[in-house]
This record gives C-alpha cells, sequence and structure tokens, in this order.
C-alpha cells in the first residue's frame, strides 16, 4: 500500500474522531471503517489482528453505551458546541498526555467553558460540569476513548510495519 493510500485512510479516521461527539454522525463507524480499509488492503496478520482488537473495543464500547442511562443534553443546559469542542480539546489531550489526556481535556474543557458561561466562582462550575458529564459527557468520553484506543493501535501498527 503506498503513502497516498494510507494517507487517505488516516484521515477518514481522524474524521471519525473529530466526529464521535457530533450527534447523528457515525464517528466509531468511520474509525472502524477505515481500520477494516487498512486491513483489506494490506493482508498481514498485524492488520487483521488491529481488525478483530478494534472490532472488539468498539463492540463493548457500544454496550457500554446501551447500558449507561441516557439522559437529555437540554435539560442540562449545555449547548452542543461545548461538547463537540471538548472532544476536540479530548483528542488532542489524547495525544500530548497519553489516554489520560482526552480525559482531563473533556472534562477541563467543560469545566473552564461553564466557568465562562456561568461567569461565576468554582462551585457553580462544578456543578454544571458535574451535571453535563451526566447528561452527556459520560457517553461521549467512552465513545470517544473507544475510538481513540483504535486509532492509536492502528498508528503505532503502521509505524511498526
Amino acid at each position: 500500500m503506498g503513502t497516498a493510500q494510507t494517507g487517505l485512510i488516516g484521515i477518514v479516521m481522524l474524521l471519525g474522531l473529530v466526529c464521535v461527539p457530533v450527534p447523528g454522525v457515525p464517528g466509531t463507524l468511520l474509525c472502524w471503517a477505515a481500520v477494516l480499509w487498512w486491513a483489506t488492503s494490506e493482508h498481514t496478520s498485524l492488520t487483521w489482528g488491529v481488525l478483530a482488537g478494534a472490532t472488539g473495543v468498539l463492540a463493548v464500547a457500544q454496550v457500554v453505551l446501551w447500558l449507561l442511562p441516557n439522559r437529555r443534553i437540554r435539560a442540562s443546559g449545555l449547548a452542543w458546541r461545548t461538547v463537540i469542542d471538548a472532544g476536540a480539546v479530548a483528542i488532542a489531550g489524547f495525544f500530548l498526555v497519553p489516554v489520560l489526556g482526552a480525559v482531563l481535556g473533556f472534562v477541563g474543557y467543560l469545566y473552564v467553558s461553564q466557568r465562562v458561561r456561568l461567569g461565576g466562582g468554582h462551585r457553580a462550575a462544578w456543578g454544571a460540569t458535574r451535571t453535563a458529564m451526566r447528561a452527556v459527557g459520560t457517553s461521549v468520553l467512552v465513545e470517544l476513548l473507544a475510538c481513540l484506543l483504535v486509532a492509536g493501535t492502528w498508528l503505532g501498527a503502521v509505524i511498526a510495519s
């Protein structure tokens, strides 16, 4: 496989990561499809192993999402734009501080945005952040972490081969 095709697969993977927090866009499916494209193009045991692992991780994430209680985002007063921005910060955080940075980036961005929005102190911003995390953050974070693990594994396998 050429560099151009690997680059296109990387772009699809990145698009999937960016689309995870966007409602109605199948970011998880895009990440999995990118790994499938790569595995069917390469045909090595490493690529098939990464595809099997990605399928397992994303399937477990979907089961966890199904088991989490569904809460309404509108009741929390949180805008979807804030969730999308928090997802972008989580993606950057994942690569700056592997794995843990995604959680810190997501929750940290929610906290800062709530503090700016409410214009108050720590107590009001932290309460709003907790409400937002209960409403939507946990499910978005689970799905985003699963996709980040798949993307990180794929990137490691591409570099290794």
